[in-house]
């Protein structure tokens, strides 16, 4: 750690709690400029499908004061940036473990590493468990109710045929700036995290969530981004599950480590 560059450490450190608390706060930041990077509301009749059933129901004066509270309260944000903030606490909580060896003396580091390691990565699983099947719960409400022509639809579009895909765009955009910017100030702090295997394939699977989010939220008719967006959730929420599970693991045997060393000081 002696050789580590301390202003780019700190400089990588800051960019990376950027990323993770812009991933938090997505939902506040895209309500807050739908009308400026969106245009404004659109209107739910232009996404209905060209069936007289479905466009009869829906000229129903309740329905339709109903679609215009909606609109004026912004499009949803969806899941799939927030969901990132899975992924990318992982990083955060690594990059933090790292650095603290710079505040820590080393004969007590790996000891409160464990520790920690082991109570935030059990809390982060258990949280991530349950958005994980929050999302899987909302996705299959969502398709169920866009299949159940003609009102099922109506509702569907109505809550979720919206989507704030222009200001999600924007926000994708600037995550992926940040996080190229910290791993290429990460490198410069200490060039030997390009030995580290295991944090560079972190690094690129927060990568690629943002690039899975991106192609899900562009490609698909905007009616259906709400479905493909929950699914993009699931998958980042999957994948930060998983390495917070392995960071759960990797910390089992410092725990390990500790209980035998109280063990050995009570005899």
């Amino acid at each position: 750690m002696d050789t580590i560059r301390k202003p780019l450490f700190v400089a990588a450190v800051v960019l990376i709690l950027v990323v993770f608390l812009l991933e938090i706060g997505s939902s506040l930041f895209i309500n807050r400029f739908v009308t400026t990077l969106s245009g404004g509301a659109q209107s739910v009749a232009s996404l209905l499908p060209n069936d007289p059933a479905i466009q009869k129901a829906f000229n129903d004066p309740g329905m339709q004061q109903q679609e215009a509270d909606l609109a004026s309260q912004g499009k949803p944000p969806g899941l799939g940036i927030l969901y990132l903030a899975l992924l990318d606490g992982v990083l955060l909580f690594t990059i933090l473990l790292t650095g603290s060896g710079l505040v820590i003396r080393q004969d007590v580091q790996a000891n409160v590493q464990g520790c920690l390691s082991l109570v935030v990565s059990l809390l982060a699983v258990i949280a991530g468990i349950v958005a994980i099947i929050s999302a899987i719960i909302l996705v299959i409400l969502m398709v169920a109710l866009l299949l159940a022509v003609p009102f099922g639809t109506i509702a569907y579009l109505i809550l979720y045929g919206f989507f704030n895909r222009d200001a999600a765009s924007v926000v994708l955009s600037l995550l992926m700036a940040l996080k190229i910017a910290f791993a290429v100030v990460l490198i410069l702090s200490q060039q030997r995290f390009l030995e580290r295997k295991g944090l560079l394939l972190l690094i690129g699977c927060s990568l690629l969530g943002n690039v899975v989010i991106s192609i899900l939220q562009g490609f698909p008719p905007g009616f259906l981004v709400s479905i493909t967006d929950g699914i993009a959730a699931i998958l980042v929420g999957l994948c930060g599950a998983i390495w917070w599970v392995i960071l759960l693991i990797g910390a089992i045997p410092a725990i390990l480590k500790v209980l035998g060393l109280v063990k050995l000081a009570e005899r």
